[in-house]
């Protein structure tokens, strides 16, 4: 489901792109692909899981599920829930919702028995390449200090994708994206040249004036 080269965008708690706005929002994202060939995804909470899945053709992740089994765990969600509720790929251990590493193997593992794909998030290269070893579809790396800056990790810290990506090979052939500050198509295009199979963005396509405008402008660097 998860085709690179990819933009992934995550919603995250924005009220742009929350509740009837994260529809609206998927629906400009559908556009964009429909007409550029692009391939987008979006990362939406568990609430407008649904609504979204149901009113677009793009790949839809969940932002996060918790490492539990079945019981008495208030207020959490469960793999298992979530694949009898049709979701089909998950973002786990986002830096605003970091796990344990045994948590995130727990996760992978019943991901692969359950048929999801998993998005896991890392922070460096050498996460990554442990995170490798667990074999996710896709390991997206932010360094944190550049998340929601102004300035793309491909042009601050350019060797961190490359370090991270050598580091990955080494344990496995897990793809990896690339996010923190990424704001237009040529900070996409300088990634994509690194090594990277994609962004995970947020802020600049979700809290743009235009986010039509500024996700054309970011989906022409994987051309």
């Amino acid at each position: 489901m998860l085709k690179a080269p990819i933009v992934m965008v995550n919603f995250k708690l924005y009220p742009q792109a929350s509740g009837k706005n994260a529809v609206k929002l998927a629906k400009i994202m559908e556009k964009v692909s429909r007409e550029t060939g692009a391939e987008v995804a979006a990362v939406v909470n568990a609430l407008d899981y649904h609504a979204v899945k149901d009113s677009v053709n793009i790949p839809v992740l969940l932002q996060h599920v918790d490492a539990v089994d079945f019981g008495a765990h208030t207020g959490r969600i469960n793999i298992e829930l979530a694949k009898e509720h049709g979701v089909e790929a998950i973002l786990i251990n986002h830096s605003e919702r970091q796990l344990k590493v045994s948590d995130i193997e727990f996760l992978v593992s019943k991901a692969h028995t359950l048929g999801i794909e998993t998005v896991v998030c890392t922070n460096n290269p050498s996460v990554s390449a442990a995170i490798a070893t667990f074999n996710p579809t896709y390991i997206a790396m932010e360094p944190p200090e550049l998340i929601g800056g102004d300035v793309s990790v491909s042009k601050a810290k350019p060797e961190a994708i490359t370090e991270t990506i050598q580091a990955v090979k080494k344990v496995s052939d897990v793809p990896v994206l690339v996010g923190a500050g990424v704001k237009n198509g040529d900070d996409v295009r300088r990634a994509i040249e690194l090594g990277a199979k994609g962004v995970l963005v947020a802020s600049g396509i979700t809290k743009a004036k235009d986010p039509e405008a500024a996700l054309r402008n970011l989906v022409s660097g994987l051309m």
